[in-house]
């Protein structure tokens, strides 16, 4: 669970008992906020939750996913107050140890989202799982943004029929999102059109600066609804684009780390599912048994990233190949998962 601050304020018990206590305040309930503004050591005061909340940080989990480093480098945060924000959140949420139990019963918390095809859910477990992130990579119209847009769908689905029972944004980096093929997949799912796009959340990135702005933006969205998905499609083509000459490869990396960084911590920050495509290049290396070996852009850092991996070929047809590559509690195994023709049932 996550710990808001976009409407909190943090201030000190004054009671005998508690005194070394804190508490969550609303913001309505004080008379004066200009006394929040009496120590740094007594709280968080609101203009330095706004410059939090301007730099794409709007929780308590949220503040304690950044370095103190970062922090400081918001105009108008010393280290000194740095230092004093952080003690404080520390004492609100737990970013230390737990046990294996604990950890289990957290776990309780992921959501699994329906992919609108029975054998490709079976493959993943019950579906998208919720703070994680899902990387899909292959060739074009292997079906990556097929499942992008059947999951703008049944991640509105109430959570008993297999959905998130949330909201969805998409972040779109190579202008393939369109919410006409929206509609066939919502009349499939028995939902109201109208009010699923509704609850898509769109934009357009052309540069890979923008499509990491875009994310510090969404952190607004997310902490004041409640969203189940995140899909970038596709997570590396403007980086491809944007760092082109061969000495800027290392730059490339630094800057690409960065935002699946960024991606990680709003997966599990918000409960939400990362859902990113990715495109393939050519491997030399793949050998000489594979008739058009490829691989997965991105190289080492984005495959450290991705939770789970999965590799999508054509079939026949209009029939999409779908394969675990890689997953933490997954066996690799593939399935004839799902068709391009919106008018197919899946289950």
């Amino acid at each position: 669970m996550w710990t808001p601050f976009s409407v909190l304020t943090w201030q000190r018990n004054c009671g005998a008992e508690e005194a070394s206590q804190l508490q969550l305040v609303e913001r309505e309930d004080i008379d004066d906020e200009e006394d929040l503004f009496e120590s740094i050591d007594r709280c968080i005061n609101a203009g330095d939750v706004k410059k939090l909340q301007d730099a794409g940080i709007y929780t308590c989990n949220g503040l304690m996913m950044h370095t103190k480093k970062n922090l400081t480098g918001i105009k108008g945060l010393s280290e000194a107050k740095v230092d004093k924000i952080c003690e404080a959140a520390e004492k609100i949420v737990n970013f230390g140890y737990i046990t294996g139990s604990d950890a289990l019963l957290r776990r309780k918390s992921v959501i699994r989202i329906t992919t609108g095809s029975q054998a490709l859910d079976e493959l993943l477990g019950g579906g998208i799982e919720t703070s994680a992130i899902t990387e899909a990579f292959g060739e074009f119209r292997s079906g990556k943004t097929q499942l992008a847009h059947t999951l703008c769908v049944s991640t509105q689905l109430p959570t008993n029929m297999r959905g998130g029972n949330g909201k969805v944004a998409y972040i779109d980096t190579e202008g393939t999102f369109r919410p006409d093929r929206i509609i066939p997949i919502a009349e499939r799912f028995g939902m109201d059109p109208a009010a699923v796009l509704d609850n898509i959340v769109y934009a357009r990135a052309y540069t890979y600066e923008h499509q990491y702005n875009l994310l510090l933006g969404l952190a607004a969205k997310m902490s004041g609804e409640q969203f189940r998905l995140l899909i970038v499609d596709s997570v590396i083509a403007l980086f491809r684009v944007d760092f082109t000459g061969r000495g800027e490869l290392a730059e490339r990396q630094q800057k690409l780390a960065q935002m699946l960084s960024r991606l990680t911590k709003i997966a599990e920050e918000f409960n939400v599912a990362v859902y990113m495509t990715n495109q393939v290049i050519a491997d030399p290396g793949g050998g000489v048994f594979i008739s058009d070996p490829k691989k997965p852009a991105g190289g080492h850092v984005l495959a450290h990233a991705a939770t789970i991996r999965l590799m999508f070929r054509k079939s026949k047809g209009e029939q999409r190949v779908c394969k675990v590559f890689d997953a933490p509690n997954l066996p690799e195994a593939e399935a004839i998962s799902f068709y391009l023709n919106f008018s197919v049932k899946f289950f």
